[in-house]
C-alpha cells in the first residue's frame, strides 16, 4: 500500500488553501523610534510564521503557509497595503505581533469576518502589552472580537524565545482559524433527505450559510442507482477496490435467522454494490476527472463538498445494501488507493453530526468516529446483568458508543502514538498500523431490518485512548449549541463485553467511553453526562480537543452548553469577559447572541 496524498479539501491545490496573515505592527512615528523597532518587529513576525509552518499542516497533509506584510504597519496606509496583499494571497486569518506601543485604530485588522489575534510581547522595556490592551479595547468597541496572546512571564529586551504558553495560544488560535477559513465557500452534500424522522437530518440552510459560510447541495439517492446501472465510475478503480475487499475485509458472524440469511451469491453481489457506492459517494463529493474521460463532464465536477451525509434508512436500505461500508471506508484514513485524507460522511444524513465530525477533523487532521450515544451502564446495572464489578476509571459506569457501520476503521485504536492507542493524521500512519486496523474489523451481514443486505463493521476500540465526543444541536429560540465531553476509551472483560453488546447489536462497532468527571454540575457523574447529552448521536475525535472546539465555536459564534474542559485550556476572544466573565457559560451565550453568526 502506497502513501497517497489526495487533496480531499474539495480537491483544492496548495495555492487555493487559506493562509495565515502575519501583521508586524510598530509605532507610527517616523524616525529613530520606529527605525529601532522595525527589525525587531519583523523578526517577531518571522519567528511566529516559522513556528506555525513548522507545527501545522492542512488536513490534507499539505503545508500551512504564512504571508507576512511587506512592511511593518505603523498607520492606516500601511494597514491598507497589507490588506490588499492578504486579499490577493487568500489569507483566512491574521495574527498581529508587536513588541511596542502602536496606534490601535490606525493599525488594527478591520476585516469583518476573518478570525484575528494579537500577540503583544510581555517586556517592560517596550510596552507591547500596552498596545495589546489598547488594541483589544478598540476591537471590542468596534464589535470585531480578537484573541489576546500575552505571555505569562516578563521577558527581557532582545529575548527572541516564543515561550511555551504563547506557542500554545498561537497554535490553538491558528488551527481553529484555519478550520473557519477552510469551511468557507465549500458545500455540505445531502445524499437523500431525512432518515426515520431524525431532526438532525433536517438541513438548516441558515445555519450552514450564516454560521459556517457553506452552501448546501442535494442529490437524490436514485443518483446512485443511475450511476450503478450506467456504470458511471472508474472501472479500473472498482476492480482494484474489489480485490482489496477480498484481501482485507474479514467476514464476521451472520446473526440473522436462517430464513433471512442471504446466499453467498447475494453477499457477493452486495460487495460489488457497496464498492460502487463508495466510489460514487466520493465522486459526488469532490468529483473525478476520470469521469470526464468517459464522457460524463458534469459528473466529473462533483459538488465541492467538504462533508456529506447519506440518508440510507429506510428508502434505500429496504431494497439496496446499506451504506455502512461506504461510510466506514470513506471516513477512514486509507482504502484501496493507500493512505489518504478521510472524507467526512455522516450516516442517516445527520448533517449536524457531520459538521461536528468536520470540526474534529479540521482540528486534529485525523479520522472521526460517528456513533450513537446508546446506553449508560451504571455499575449496579452491569453487576446485575453480568455479576461483574466495574473498576478503575470505569468504576462509576460507562457509556456505550455504537452505530451500525460508519465508524472509521481508525476507531479500532490500532494506531499508536506515544505508546498509547491513537487515531493519527494519515501521513503519520504506518503500513503495519493500517493492517492492524483492517485485521481488527469483522464485516458482518446486515441484520434483519436492513432488508436490502449489506455489511456492518464489528470492532471494539482499544482501551486507553484519550478521546473527545462532541455534538452540535439546534435549539429553537437559541440556534446552534455545542456539547463537549472529554474522556477515555476503556475495555471490559470479554465475557462482560459480550453480554452487554448482545443487548444492542453484536455486529456493530463499540467504544466504551468514560467521560472525565469534575464532581459537579453536568459532569458530576457519568449518568449526568448521558442524561444531558442533546441528541442520539455524537462525533468522537482522538485527543482531548475540547479547548480547540471551544475556540472554534467562539469564532463561529456557537455557544457551548456543556463541557468538562479545564479552565486553563479555554481560549476565547477577549470581549467574552465583558459579557460576564464571572459566569463564563452565560457570557458565552450573551456574546454569541450579541455578535450573531459570523457571516450574518
Amino acid at each position: 500500500m502506497t502513501m497517497h496524498y489526495q487533496t480531499n479539501i474539495c480537491n483544492r491545490l496548495q495555492n487555493q488553501l487559506p493562509k495565515i496573515g502575519i501583521r508586524p505592527v510598530v509605532d507610527g512615528r517616523r524616525g529613530g523610534i520606529r527605525e529601532s523597532l522595525e527589525d525587531v518587529t519583523m523578526d517577531m513576525a518571522k519567528r511566529t510564521a516559522h513556528l506555525l509552518t513548522e507545527r501545522l499542516r492542512h488536513s490534507n497533509g499539505l503545508p500551512v503557509e504564512c504571508v507576512i506584510a511587506d512592511t511593518c504597519i505603523g498607520g492606516v496606509a500601511e494597514a491598507a497595503r497589507t490588506e490588499e496583499k492578504f486579499a490577493r494571497e487568500n489569507v483566512g486569518l491574521t495574527i498581529s505581533v508587536t513588541p511596542s506601543w502602536c496606534y490601535p485604530t490606525e493599525t488594527m485588522d478591520t476585516h469583518p469576518t476573518r478570525p484575528k489575534a494579537i500577540w503583544g510581547f510581555n517586556g517592560t522595556e517596550r510596552p507591547g502589552a500596552v498596545y495589546l490592551a489598547a488594541a483589544l479595547g478598540a476591537h471590542n468597541q468596534k464589535g470585531l472580537p480578537a484573541f489576546s496572546i500575552y505571555g505569562r512571564d516578563v521577558q527581557d529586551i532582545g529575548d527572541t524565545e516564543i515561550t511555551a504558553d504563547v506557542q500554545e495560544k498561537l497554535l490553538q488560535f491558528a488551527k481553529a482559524g484555519l478550520a473557519v477559513a477552510t469551511m468557507k465557500g465549500t458545500s455540505y452534500l445531502s445524499m437523500g433527505t431525512v432518515s426515520m424522522g431524525i431532526a438532525g437530518c433536517i438541513v438548516d440552510e441558515n445555519f450552514f450559510q450564516k454560521y459556517l459560510g457553506m452552501r448546501n447541495e442535494y442529490v437524490d439517492m436514485t443518483e446512485f442507482v443511475r450511476r450503478i446501472e450506467l456504470e458511471i465510475y472508474d472501472h479500473d478503480e472498482y476492480e482494484r477496490a474489489l480485490a482489496w475487499i477480498k484481501e482485507n475485509c474479514n467476514p464476521g458472524a451472520d446473526v440473522n435467522p436462517e430464513h433471512l440469511k442471504r446466499t453467498d451469491e447475494q453477499k457477493h453481489q452486495d460487495w460489488e454494490t457497496v464498492a460502487k457506492m463508495a466510489l460514487i459517494a466520493r465522486d459526488l463529493m469532490v468529483g473525478n476527472p476520470k469521469l470526464a474521460e468517459m464522457g460524463y463532464g458534469e459528473e466529473a465536477l462533483g459538488r465541492n463538498a467538504l462533508a456529506a451525509g447519506f440518508q440510507g434508512q429506510r428508502a434505500w436500505t429496504d431494497y439496496f445494501p446499506t451504506g455502512d461500508f461506504m461510510e466506514a471506508v470513506l471516513n477512514s484514513s486509507f482504502d484501496w488507493n493507500g493512505l489518504r485524507e478521510p472524507y467526512m460522511v455522516a450516516t442517516e444524513n445527520d448533517n449536524l453530526n457531520g459538521i461536528t465530525m468536520l470540526f474534529g477533523h479540521l482540528l486534529t487532521d485525523a479520522a472521526q468516529v460517528f456513533a450513537d450515544v446508546r446506553t449508560y451502564w451504571s455499575p449496579e446495572a452491569v453487576k446485575r446483568v453480568t455479576k461483574y464489578q466495574l473498576e478503575g476509571i470505569a468504576a462509576q459506569g460507562v457509556i456505550h458508543l455504537i452505530n451500525s457501520g460508519p465508524a472509521a476503521l481508525d476507531g479500532t485504536g490500532r494506531q499508536t502514538k506515544d505508546g498509547r492507542p491513537a487515531m493519527k493524521p494519515f501521513w503519520e500512519i504506518t503500513q503495519e498500523e493500517v493492517q492492524d486496523c483492517l485485521d481488527a474489523v469483522k464485516w458482518c451481514p446486515a441484520i434483519d431490518f436492513f432488508r436490502g443486505g449489506g455489511f456492518s463493521t464489528d470492532f471494539t476500540t482499544r482501551e486507553g485512548m484519550p478521546v473527545t465526543i462532541a455534538r452540535i444541536n439546534m435549539v429553537g429560540g437559541v440556534g446552534p449549541v455545542l456539547h463537549i465531553a472529554e474522556g477515555m476509551s476503556v475495555e471490559l472483560p470479554e465475557a462482560v463485553h459480550d453480554v452487554l453488546d448482545q443487548r444492542s447489536d453484536p455486529t456493530w462497532p463499540t467504544t466504551w467511553f468514560v467521560p472525565n468527571l469534575t464532581g459537579e454540575g453536568l459532569f458530576r457523574n457519568v449518568y449526568t453526562v448521558m442524561s444531558n447529552w442533546g441528541s442520539n448521536h455524537a462525533a468522537m475525535s482522538y485527543g482531548h480537543i475540547g479547548g480547540d472546539l471551544i475556540t472554534l465555536a467562539s469564532m463561529l459564534r456557537i455557544p457551548v452548553c456543556m463541557h468538562n474542559v479545564p479552565e486553563e485550556r479555554i481560549f476565547r476572544p477577549s470581549a467574552w469577559t465583558a459579557f460576564g466573565g464571572l459566569e463564563p457559560v452565560s457570557a458565552d451565550y450573551r456574546a454569541c447572541a450579541a455578535y450573531g453568526p459570523l457571516y450574518k
